[in-house]
């Protein structure tokens, strides 16, 4: 009796997601815990593991498919035998007689797209003859499939029956196995790259409108999710944003000092490090920016953690993983950390954990450039950061103008919890750490 695999929970405020990626075809034996699929949310790439081991028999989803959590994406027969067949796998790995270099280059290349086919059991101990050549005993139609070289394909039968089923010509796929043997991951990651293919080369159509001609690009899961949770944010929250500057030129002298230090350990010291910690030391003079509405609307609840989110630009999209505890990471440990969080993220590599529980977050826009924006609130959290470029400004000092480093930034805030007046100090007491970096390090 076939067991139904559900797609299982995967995170708050996560319904489901894309199918990005299939591991597994039908006929195939999977171990508990072995991924059957990669399904992209609104939050990361999820690998989705087998519950059981088993065969499978049936798929319920494709490439591309939308999947909603609980919905169905596989059948599998639970008992059924778990490795292959160990007897005639362990004969047909064994490598064949090579084929003398004069018959080899008599031995005819099999047709173009023609696909190999399985290769009949041996009946007996091979002999150390060498075979006849193919002038004299032409190959029977049930041989074994050959490579350029007349040599057959290194493949076991459960990957050429598997190869058959998908469409796959052996020929074109190159092995990753020992020796060069063709594996069953072989055969899906070959799948999965023309399926990819022709993505790109279906997004790069070109079509015409009465102007002339336009491009279709389909929107990834991610992006339509970012849409969404920014038109709900926007729809449901007034926010307003406070601008202000501060003056990093200290700040910017000391990050050059220790850099290198830093960078030889692996880690980043960056602006946004030091952004951090400021943050953190505001947060915790203004807690109500540390909090979320209730849904009542009628009280807030205020956190006395403070888990820090970092926008993070990714090819997928803009991306917020969060450093959890910030409050008691030293402005070293954040520099070691935040590349390395930085780096999975870009990968898509970060785990669900990693990308929630924000109770603030900091947008830097500063490497790219910009003199001001308007971040939008992420929901539950009450307000956000964003900085941008800093640029040396001649600033008068009571008796002369000189050369500053000044770095604008700006605090968007839900004012049905934040007063505009508790917006200006919050964004002034982040302004003083910043430029008073001695006391970054004694609230490190």
């Amino acid at each position: 009796m076939a067991k139904e695999i559900k797609l299982p929970h995967l995170g708050d405020n996560i319904e489901g997601g894309d199918v990005v990626g299939l591991h597994v075809a039908v006929g195939d034996t999977v171990q508990e815990g072995q991924t059957i699929l990669e399904l992209e949310t609104d939050k990361a790439v999820v690998e989705v593991p087998s519950p059981t081991t088993g065969k499978i028999v049936e798929l319920k989803v494709a490439q591309g498919e939308k999947v909603a959590v609980g919905a169905t994406i596989a059948l599998i027969e639970e008992g059924a035998a778990q490795t292959e067949a160990p007897a005639p796998p362990a004969k047909e790995e064994t490598p064949q007689p090579a084929t003398p270099p004069a018959q080899a280059e008599q031995a005819p290349e099999p047709p173009a797209g023609e696909e190999p086919s399985q290769p009949q059991a041996p009946q007996a101990k091979p002999q150390a003859t060498a075979p006849a050549s193919a002038a004299t005993k032409p190959a029977p139609p049930a041989a074994a499939p050959t490579a350029d070289a007349g040599v057959p394909l290194p493949a076991s039968p459960s990957t050429r029956a598997l190869a058959r089923e998908l469409g796959v010509n052996l020929a074109q796929v190159k092995g990753s196995g020992p020796g060069g043997r063709i594996t069953p991951d072989d055969v899906r990651n070959h799948i999965r790259v023309l399926s990819e293919q022709a993505m790109l080369q279906a997004q790069a159509a070109e079509k015409q409108d009465a102007y002339g001609e336009v491009q279709h690009q389909t929107i990834s899961s991610l992006r339509r999710k970012i849409g969404e949770a920014m038109s709900q944010s926007w729809s449901t929250i007034p926010m307003v944003t406070q601008f202000d500057e501060a003056d990093i030129t200290e700040l910017e002298a000391l990050r050059k000092r220790h850099s290198s230090t830093i960078k030889e350990q692996g880690g980043g010291l960056t602006i946004t490090v030091f952004v951090v910690k400021a943050v953190v030391a505001a947060l915790k003079e203004f807690p109500q920016f540390n909090a979320s509405l209730e849904s009542s609307g009628q009280s807030l609840l205020l956190k006395k953690y403070y888990n820090i989110g970092v926008a993070v630009d990714t090819e997928a999209g803009l991306i917020v993983p969060v450093l959890h505890h910030a409050d008691r990471k030293s402005i070293k440990e954040l520099a070691l950390l935040l590349p390395a969080l930085a780096k999975k993220t870009r990968e898509r590599k970060t785990s669900l954990d990693e990308l929630q529980g924000a109770t603030f977050t900091i947008s830097n826009l500063g490497g790219i450039g910009g003199t001001a924006f308007t971040p939008i609130v992420n929901p539950p959290e009450v307000a956000i950061m964003g900085v941008s470029r800093s640029q040396m400004k001649p600033i008068w000092n009571g008796s002369e103008f000189t050369a500053r480093l000044i770095m604008p930034f700006g605090i968007t805030y839900d004012h049905r919890v934040i007063d505009g007046a508790d917006a200006a100090r919050f964004a002034r007491r982040i302004a003083e750490l910043l430029e008073n970096p001695d006391s970054l390090f004694l609230n490190a």
